[in-house]
């Protein structure tokens, strides 16, 4: 390490238990700034997958230019260290403050200029290549998921009931790797343009983050925009691909029902809500998915109903709250009006109140054919032509979408699958194999250089 420039900030930047954006240069408690003088999280254990085990260029891939290959290899290690960290360290939705601290702090040392969105818990760093050049977009999320972590392994997160179960970490410490590589390639004077790096808070929750990146202007000039996201389905080096949509939308519902509750030995003097909550999770799914067309794929699902606290009274309150989810553009148009009239149908004859909270969540990610063109040439070229994998639509959400209504671009699935029995996402135990840290960096270096060569 050079002392002249980094002091003690490699220490600093991942000091156990550390305030990131409040860590005092002169602490005596960091005593050099090596690189073993890090949290125990960050060590890699010895045996096993490691990172570092990924070869510099995998077959049939191409290498990267002036030698980046060689400058991942010795990045890789770091790259894990801070995927580690961030995993044991998780922050919810909207509260991602000393995420965004370490990323900032990580750019500054590989000598960019990041800048925090206006809350100060995203990111968004420009490297700036060519000036006439075109501007293209990479984008990470950064939040965690409010699960408790029950791994047991040296990286299981520190915070109570927050995890990363869903591979945020990786998409972070994936993008960070390629800003220390396209800097590199800006300081040669061989960047043929822009790369937006944006590490976007809220993916997690509605209203959506990526809509504070867009007004913060984190568009701004683009031309394409790119992002990949975790497949446990998917071995380490394999990217999904798919033209047009390749999530479903994702809309919030909830339902409040009230009316004058009694004892249950006379229902007929009360408003029965909980009869009235049972029909509304069996029978209003099935009943809207026959308002629309079968290959529009609409799926309404309640994850949460409650009333009552007493077996002999029937409560004056009930609520039941669930995803909307569906393929279909129109579709998507059209849901709120539907769900709205199914769910009035059905409670009326049993004369509760309704109060229906239908949530805007996000369209459908479609990608563009021209960005998928990018992907795919830039798979093959960072991973081999092997790497290339069909994907099918799925039916999770992603805010990604957002930005598409704005530029094109495309979402790529990276394959993280681990051997054994793979953990989906959105599931407390999920974890990733860490070679597709380095199968990702080498992914969205590829793709950042061919889509600014196509849009020249």
């Amino acid at each position: 390490m050079r002392s002249d420039r980094y002091g003690k900030d490699v220490a600093q930047r991942h000091r156990r238990r550390s305030r990131l954006s409040a860590v005092l240069p002169d602490d005596p408690s960091i005593s050099s700034d090596r690189e073993f003088d890090v949290t125990s999280a960050l060590t890699l254990p010895t045996g096993g997958q490691l990172a570092s085990s990924w070869p510099e260029a995998p077959s049939g891939s191409q290498p990267l230019p002036f030698e980046l290959d060689h400058l991942l290899a010795l990045r890789v290690p770091g790259l894990i260290a801070t995927r580690r960290h961030i995993h044991s360290h998780p922050e919810l939705s909207g509260e991602e403050f000393e995420t965004a601290a370490l990323i900032a702090r990580e750019l500054s040392l590989a000598g960019l200029n990041p800048r925090l969105l206006p809350k100060g818990n995203g990111v968004i760093c420009d490297i700036d290549g060519r000036p006439d050049g075109p501007v293209i977009a990479l984008r990470a999320d950064i939040d965690a998921l409010p699960l408790t972590d029950p791994k047991d392994v040296p990286y299981r997160s520190t915070v109570d009931g927050v995890c990363h179960a869903c591979g945020h970490d990786v998409h972070t410490s994936v993008m960070l790797g390629v800003g220390m590589l396209l800097a590199q390639l800006a300081d040669l004077g061989r960047l043929d343009g822009r790369v937006r790096l944006i590490f976007q808070p809220a993916e997690e929750i509605l209203p959506c983050g990526s809509l504070e990146v867009i007004e913060a202007g984190g568009l701004d000039d683009v031309v394409q925009i790119f992002a990949v996201h975790c497949d446990p389905n998917l071995p380490v080096g394999r990217v999904g691909l798919r033209v047009g949509p390749i999530t479903a939308a994702a809309d919030n519902v909830t339902v409040r029902l009230t009316g004058p509750g009694g004892h249950t030995a006379r229902p007929h003097l009360t408003v029965d809500l909980v009869d009235a909550l049972g029909r509304l999770v069996t029978e209003v799914p099935a009943l809207v998915s026959r308002r629309v067309p079968a290959n529009s794929g609409l799926l309404l699902v309640f994850g949460h109903a409650s009333a009552g606290t007493r077996y002999n009274v029937i409560p004056s309150e009930a609520c039941a709250a669930g995803t909307l989810r569906v393929m279909d553009r129109d579709t998507w148009e059209l849901a709120p009006k539907i769900v709205a009239q199914v769910v009035r149908d059905v409670i009326a004859p049993t004369g509760a109140t309704v109060d229906l909270e239908y949530l805007r969540g996000r369209p459908p990610v479609s990608n563009d054919a021209r960005a998928i063109g990018v992907l795919t040439a830039a798979t093959a070229a960072a991973l081999g032509p092997e790497g290339i994998a069909e994907t099918p639509q799925s039916m999770g959400g992603e805010d990604f979408s957002w930005y598409l209504e704005h530029v094109p671009g495309a979402l790529a699935r990276l394959g993280v699958g681990r051997a054994g029995p793979n953990v989906d996402l959105h599931r407390a135990s999920f974890d990733v194999d860490e070679r597709a840290i380095p199968a990702g960096v080498r992914l969205m270096v590829q793709t950042a250089l061919r889509a600014l060569a196509a849009a020249r």
